[in-house]
């Protein structure tokens, strides 16, 4: 999942195969999702067994893959209990969500957006983000600040979607720290900005981690990208973080990022830099990841 997380998924595969071969449904899941993702996000013969695999362990997201990519009408495999992949999805987590399961409620969102159903999706979204899972209201947040539901004013809506952003941030989902951190910089809050970006890189925000090694670098080019630096410069700081970044995850912005702040540094503050880097940033806490959704493209 480290690998996958970074999408380096053909690296990934070998491994998750070991864990789905023996049982592992959420790797049987992520096994269907690495193969897909070789093929350009579209459907293989591959992908298609391993979905079928987690979708008869009751896996709903490989239930939604498996109608995505049309399984019953090109192959002709389908449930024998349902109608459909969508419909037997629907039957077996409605009852959970009822029940009060909170990743039952998650997963009907996205059902109940397969069925074309979005209003009762949203619902079920909102009722997950009621109940306080993070994922949930991590989701609706970013949703309210693109102009879901009502409000009187956008000052209205930005406080909205900052209380959900911090109920998630605040039981560590490290995806939300990262959203709480730019609706607070909208906000013009840019200390505590500052404060719940540092905590997503260290919760392992790729994003967030890239971030903070530009501020350093180059406060003034960050900025005039539309970013908000609550620190003084440190070129040395800032090069060995966003070189870690890049032997961490082999990183094409933070790369280039490096190429055009180059020569604010000498060839030896660049190899202490990196030495830095070694002992202080380099797999040092959580992998870096990317938090791709476990439902997106």
């Amino acid at each position: 999942m480290r690998l996958y997380n970074i999408q380096h998924s053909a690296a990934a595969l070998p491994y998750l195969e070991q864990a789905a071969e023996a049982g592992d449904v959420e790797a049987m899941y992520y096994m269907g999702e690495a193969e897909r993702r070789q093929r350009m996000m579209n459907m293989t013969r591959a992908a298609l067994d391993w979905y079928l695999k987690a979708a008869e362990q009751g896996e709903p997201y490989a239930m939604l893959r498996l109608w995505d990519g049309g399984a019953c009408v090109a192959g002709d495999y389908c449930p024998e209990d349902a109608e459909g992949w969508r419909e037997k999805a629907l039957a077996e987590q409605l009852p959970r969500a009822e029940a009060g399961n909170l990743k039952a409620m998650l997963a009907l969102y996205y059902i109940y957006g397969a069925l074309d159903d979005n209003n009762e999706g949203n619902e079920w979204l909102e009722k997950a983000a009621e109940a306080g899972n993070p994922e949930a209201q991590d989701r609706l947040a970013k949703m309210i600040q693109d102009g879901y539901g009502f409000y009187w004013s956008d000052e209205g809506r930005l406080e909205a979607a900052e209380k959900l952003a911090r109920g998630a941030a605040e039981q560590g989902y490290v995806p939300a720290m990262h959203t709480l951190s730019g609706l607070l910089s909208d906000k013009g809050q840019e200390k505590e900005s500052w404060e719940w970006l540092v905590k997503a890189s260290e919760g392992g925000s790729r994003g967030a981690r890239l971030k903070i090694g530009w501020c350093y670098l180059n406060p003034e080019e960050y900025g005039s990208e539309g970013g908000g630096c609550f620190v003084d410069q440190d070129v040395m700081k800032g090069w060995s973080i966003l070189y870690a970044v890049d032997e961490e995850v082999n990183d094409n912005t933070a790369e280039s990022i490096m190429a055009r702040n180059r020569d604010l540094l000498s060839y030896d503050q660049r190899q202490q830099a990196e030495e830095i880097a070694e002992e202080q940033w380099l797999n040092h806490g959580p992998p870096l990841s990317k938090f791709p959704p476990r439902y997106g493209f």
